[in-house]
């Protein structure tokens, strides 16, 4: 946190008026040389005065001029915090995304192969003699999940693949700082691994074997 800076406006002078011109007797060339040798140094007597009146202005106005550039540095770092905390809840946004797209294909697969399932049941059991159509059914909801899963991991890796490149190029630049990094993706491992879950579904509802045959 900067600190609020010591410096202090100079009070201002009081305007002096310039020592009047004496009245010198042009007969007596000694004592018209004093007088105008004091006239001088009254003169610069006056100018001394007002160029260190100048002096403390422009060492006051120094003390603000950097007094305001810590400020603007502090602005710079704050910004890039703001910029690198943005990324984060990109990132973060995407997952929520993915796992929308998880929730879906979990419906659509799980619904899918529960109704294969039933009817299949029943068929066996001679309580209907044709499943074709449920059966059918299934598998198409069984692999639109899959396939709606499929693109949703495909998007999402795209995605990510695009924000870390560009997060790397603004750290590369002093945009941004890179000490936080991105973390591997745990909804992203959940979603392949339910990928393979209704790779394996779609496998036994069609071949009647695998681990749900």
């Amino acid at each position: 946190m900067l600190k609020k800076t010591d410096s202090t406006r100079p009070d201002r002078i009081v305007e002096a008026p310039l020592p009047a011109i004496p009245e010198v007797d042009a007969s007596n060339s000694g004592l018209a040389s004093v007088q105008l040798s004091q006239h001088r140094t009254k003169l610069s007597t006056h100018r001394t005065g007002l160029s260190e009146h100048r002096t403390d202005l422009s060492e006051y106005r120094t003390d603000l001029s950097m007094h305001r550039t810590d400020l603007s540095s502090e602005r710079s770092e704050m910004s890039m915090r703001r910029t690198g905390m943005s990324f984060q809840r990109t990132r973060m946004s995407a997952d929520r995304t993915l796992m929308s797209v998880i929730r879906t294909s979990l419906s659509l697969i799980s619904f899918g192969f529960t109704i294969f399932q039933v009817f299949q049941k029943l068929r066996d059991q001679t309580v209907i003699t044709s499943a074709a159509a449920p059966r059918n059914f299934g598998i198409t909801l069984v692999l639109l999940g899959i396939a709606m899963l499929v693109i949703g991991i495909i998007y999402h890796l795209q995605f990510m693949y695009g924000l870390r490149q560009e997060r790397k190029a603004m750290v590369a630049e002093g945009l941004l700082h890179g000490q936080s990094r991105f973390p591997p993706s745990m909804t992203l491992i959940v979603a392949l691994v339910l990928l393979l879950i209704g790779i394996a579904a779609i496998v036994s509802m069609v071949f009647q074997t695998g681990p749900f045959g």
